[in-house]
């Protein structure tokens, strides 16, 4: 099912790849065929297999920020209330790991509250995606909801504690487990202990949780778990560095040796989450995900964003093409459109919002075959933005949110001084965080004001 909503996919896009601008209509559409409202559930769009008419939480917590895009923030928020809604003591706190149109739990994946389908990460997942979806609408729910905050309150505490059998801070699995409780996003069949992508998921869920405590002004709470977000951080990239293969191990096996091999998810979700630290290493296994990419379109869907976020800007966009390519097999899983959509404004637009601060930050990741692109209506904060980039020289920035913004518009490289509308500007410089310098302008936007920025 459906709908014809003006209000939605108002985003557009032109640019001087033709190719790009095939991709992006052709994703918008995609994404948009699997929009639907006037059924038990409300409103949302499909995050599973084509054809379930369900959502499951890995799916929607990497589909959202396509969604955002598309003006799709209520219809997210719709479906992660209903995940937050059902985590629960009879679940071992989990909630349920796929909803289906008629609001029930996926037949498919559940057959009692003692028999279904989990992936531990979820939680955690989705706890960090909530904060994301605060940082792009500024939706004060997600900080204050009763139901939201019994989410996020469970999943750092009572999730980690029911799961957490050895007592070392982690969630783990064990075979008698079955299908309830599987300790990574892999599903081959290994039964790890413990994947790497549940220690990222869980350090990133104790980040955001810490920065949603100090939103609702509780310091010193925040403070605990942003050192419990640390500890994670330190203790992965000490013990799970794997030298004779040049990356870290995608998983603890139930014998509790590392496994070496390309995990999959387990091992380039830890850069997804930014849970590897810059350096020498980081190169290295970014190197080996780059070798090895994804093994199915949903693994390979994150590719685009992972890369763009860590610098690798035409490994990115070939990844991006690769998701847009006609001949891709599954190419209508939803989880490919979304992404192309999310990859490519957080990616090639290096777009990044704070609605608590109400801040903006863009920066070009455009290859050399790219000069230009630009977007009109962007869905952000309380109302849309219009986005262009120039030959990595030049940023025009529109504001259409109805309130006063702070832009940071970035360029790579080092540069003194920047020209903002003409003026020279001093500009401060400052590092990515993968090892390139980066020359930032910061310039206030009253609601309709239009600034270009470039060197």
């Amino acid at each position: 099912m459906t709908i014809n909503d003006p209000q939605l996919g108002q985003v557009t896009i032109d640019s001087s790849s033709p190719q790009l601008i095939a991709g992006f209509d052709w994703a918008k559409s995609q994404a948009l065929a699997y929009v639907s409202d006037g059924t038990p559930v409300g409103k949302f769009y499909e995050a599973a297999l084509p054809g379930r008419d369900a959502f499951c939480m890995r799916d929607l917590s990497h589909q959202s920020v396509g969604a955002n895009v598309l003006g799709l923030q209520d219809y997210t928020k719709n479906m992660l209330f209903k995940f937050a809604e059902g985590i629960n003591d009879s679940r071992d706190w989990c909630t349920y790991w796929e909803i289906d149109k008629y609001d029930r739990p996926a037949p498919v994946d559940y057959t009692d509250d003692s028999d279904f389908w989990y992936n531990l990460p979820a939680n955690f997942d989705m706890l960090d995606c909530c904060y994301k979806q605060y940082l792009w609408t500024g939706d004060h729910d997600y900080v204050d909801h009763p139901v939201f905050r019994n989410f996020y309150e469970r999943t750092v505490t009572d999730y980690i504690d029911r799961w957490d059998k050895d007592k070392d801070g982690f969630p783990e699995h064990y075979a008698p487990y079955g299908r309830r409780g599987i300790a990574s996003y892999v599903e081959d069949g290994l039964h790890p202990l413990l994947g790497g992508d549940v220690l990222a998921a869980q350090y990133a869920a104790f980040g955001a949780y810490s920065r949603f405590l100090a939103i609702r002004g509780q310091a010193a709470l925040a403070v605990l778990y942003e050192n419990k977000a640390k500890a994670v951080r330190e203790l992965y990239n000490r013990e799970w560095w794997n030298e004779e293969n040049g990356r870290f191990n995608g998983a603890l096996m139930q014998d509790r040796r590392g496994y070496p091999g390309f995990y999959n998810s387990a091992t380039y979700l830890p850069f997804y989450f930014d849970l590897v630290e810059p350096g020498d290493r980081k190169k290295r296994a970014l190197r080996d995900v780059v070798l090895h990419g994804g093994s199915n379109v949903e693994e390979k869907s994150h590719m685009a964003e992972i890369f763009y976020k860590h610098g690798l800007n035409r490994e990115a966009y070939s990844a991006l093409l690769e998701m847009i390519d006609p001949h891709l097999k599954r190419r209508e899983y939803p989880e490919v459109s979304y992404s192309v959509i999310g990859a490519i404004f957080t990616g090639a637009f290096g777009l990044s919002t704070d609605a608590h601060r109400q801040s903006l930050v863009t920066m070009s990741r455009l290859t050399d075959s790219i000069e230009w692109i630009e977007a009109k209506n962007i869905p952000v904060m309380s109302g849309q933005i219009d986005i262009a980039h120039t030959n990595g020289r030049e940023s025009t920035l529109t504001n259409g949110t109805g309130c006063t913004i702070r832009w940071e518009a970035r360029f790579s490289g080092t540069h003194k001084k920047l020209y903002v509308n003409g003026t020279d500007t001093p500009a401060s410089i400052g590092s990515d965080g993968n090892g390139e310098f980066v020359s930032t302008a910061v310039v206030e936007l009253n609601p309709g004001d239009r600034a270009t920025v470039n060197i």
